[in-house]
Order: structure tokens, then sequence, then C-alpha cells
């Protein structure tokens, strides 16, 4: 079975954005936006 990955990466002049996912992995995120409460949200969603 193939391996069930994606990833995005978008820059803008204001933002530098990053994501990939694994629907086969481990089930650990981790998360760094320099907002915190934003990644202990985004946590509490993972």
């Amino acid at each position: 079975m193939a391996e069930r990955k994606a990833s995005v990466e978008r820059n803008t002049l204001e933002t530098q954005i990053r994501v990939a996912i694994n629907l086969d992995g481990t089930g650990k995120a981790s998360f760094d936006t320099g907002v915190p409460f934003l990644d202990h949200m985004m946590d509490q969603i993972a």
C-alpha cells in the first residue's frame, strides 16, 4: 500500500506556512506557530 502523506508550503510577504501530514504515522504532532495559545489549541485537535 502506498504511503498516505502530503505536504504544502506557502510563502507570502507576511507569512511562511508549511504543513505536512502522514495519515499512517504514529499519532504524534508538533506545532510551532509562535503563538503559545494557538499551539495549545492545535495540540488539542491533534
